[in-house]
């Protein structure tokens, strides 16, 4: 097949999403008139629409051949993932066009079948935002820790400083070198520190013809992955629904008007629209059966009250060590893992202390910095565990470099949900792997703090004292 163009545009036909390792099965022949072989342009072009080859014919101002070069892709290249050839008379050419795009594509899959790396999905991370670079730099490191929790491999990074382009976000600089990373490292997927419009996605999607996610979806995807009760399946779905709802498009335009025709009134209603009120019926189902499951909490926490048991709700960024300070409080086995979001349903358990003291300690799902809206509102009746609090309890990791950005995180959640009036008790976790410097520097810092080791064990009657120390007051 041959696609013939003018001298201003040419039209690509769709040949689908292209699978990894292959090119696009076209190759690109047009004109320059000047000796001047491929322009950068060009040679973003092929890297683009992962063409066979850009070749180029220079032409005299008659219009007579004088020149040709010719350009295709190298992923065994890291910083150029191409080659160009020189400048070759016009009437010479030994270059075989097939068997080179075999060995290319042969290249690809060797380095495919070459990784170690287990996972099916391997990303590119992406942060386009106006704060200082090493903040950037802390946010993709967390943005990493989500996506091995998420089972997803980050390859490499790219981050953006300047000012948001309102169609991409990213400038055309940006996207020609983000190509070039997931050229060669293979990568299927392109992940965003922030949440993108869904203009911006759906952009992204067509451009780079990879699979685009923002920092939300990551979150709510790992939540999908590591919800196991009823309640918590509900409320992951709940928060997906309302984080698609604004993103839904059409698609398929043979089915884009329905319910039409004869005896019907105007056009009908649209494959998109049927999409949408579908969503919303769906959202509407699964907000009645959390309003049961809330009701059902509410009376098991009245009859906790009636009983007299005080309630410790355990609170802090996620992975601080609070499922494993509640294991080693009320020797249980709750799942506790090194890695992000590892429990979202909470977990409660009863502590006898000595003087015959009983109360309740409470484990909640972990926060994290601009924690998303649909996530806060989805898992509303979760949260409502904290709302009957005598105390909190704010785990930190102490041996974290973020601590005072957790803290602030961790501080603005709780704002939000209007618990600042409910006492709190500061405790540093995981005090075992702090540096000694480190650790007289935040005994200064933070004198009013406890710190413990929920795996050693180290500073637990410290807490435990503090904590009946507190209750008596109140009794008193």
């Amino acid at each position: 097949m041959v696609i013939a163009g003018d001298a201003e545009r040419i039209l690509i036909p769709d040949t689908g999403t292209l699978s990894q390792g292959r090119l696009k099965g076209l190759h690109l022949l047009h004109t320059h008139l000047s000796d001047e072989g491929l322009s950068q342009e060009d040679l973003m072009d092929l890297l683009f629409l992962r063409l066979d080859a850009m070749c180029v014919l220079c032409v005299s101002e008659e219009g007579a051949p004088r020149m040709w070069q010719y350009a295709q892709l190298d992923p065994t290249k890291k910083e150029t993932p191409y080659t160009t050839s020189p400048l070759l008379s016009w009437d010479f050419s030994d270059l075989d066009l097939t068997g080179s795009t075999e060995r290319i594509e042969d290249d690809f899959s060797r380095l495919e079948n070459g990784r170690t790396v287990v996972s099916t999905q391997r990303a590119i991370l992406v942060s386009v935002a106006d704060v200082p670079r090493p903040v950037q730099e802390r946010n993709l490191e967390e943005l990493a820790l989500l996506c091995k929790t998420a089972g997803v491999q980050a390859e490499a990074r790219i981050i953006q400083r300047s000012r948001v382009n309102p169609r991409s976000i990213l400038g055309k600089g940006k996207i020609a070198e983000l190509e070039v990373l997931a050229l060669t490292h293979q990568a299927d997927t392109l992940i965003f520190d922030g949440e993108l419009t869904p203009a911006q996605l759906h952009n992204l999607a067509d451009i780079t013809e990879r699979r685009v996610l923002d920092r939300t979806q990551l979150i709510l995807d790992i939540f999908a992955q590591h919800a196991t009760s009823r309640a918590g399946k509900l409320q992951v779905e709940l928060a997906q629904l309302r984080y698609l709802q604004p993103r839904l498009v059409g698609k398929n335009k043979a089915m884009d008007r329905l319910m039409g025709g004869i005896g019907g009134r105007g056009p009908g209603e649209t494959k998109l629209e049927t999409d949408r009120r579908k969503n919303k019926e769906r959202m509407s189902l699964i907000k009645k059966e959390l309003e049961k499951i809330s009701a059902q909490r509410k009376y098991v926490r009245q009859q906790r009250k009636r009983r007299g048991l005080p309630l410790v709700a355990l609170v802090g960024y996620t992975n601080a060590g609070k499922s494993t300070l509640l294991n080693t409080l009320s020797h249980s086995e709750t799942l506790t893992a090194d890695q992000l979001f590892a429990t979202l349903d909470p977990v409660s358990r009863r502590l006898r202390f000595p003087r015959a003291q009983e109360l309740i300690v409470a484990d909640t799902i972990g926060f994290i910095r601009n924690l998303p809206d649909e996530l806060v509102e989805a898992f509303r009746a979760t949260l409502d565990e904290l709302q009957d609090a005598d105390l909190i309890l704010h785990v930190v990791d102490a041996s974290d470099e973020d601590l005072d950005q957790h803290i602030q995180s961790v501080s603005d959640i709780l704002c939000d949900l209007e618990l600042v009036t409910i006492p709190t008790l500061l405790v540093f976790n995981k005090w075992d792997s702090v540096h000694p410097d480190r650790a007289t520097r935040l005994t200064e810092r933070f004198p009013e703090a406890l710190p413990v080791s929920a795996k050693q064990g180290g500073g637990l009657r410290e807490l435990e004292h503090e904590v009946l120390r507190f209750f008596e007051a109140c009794q008193g």
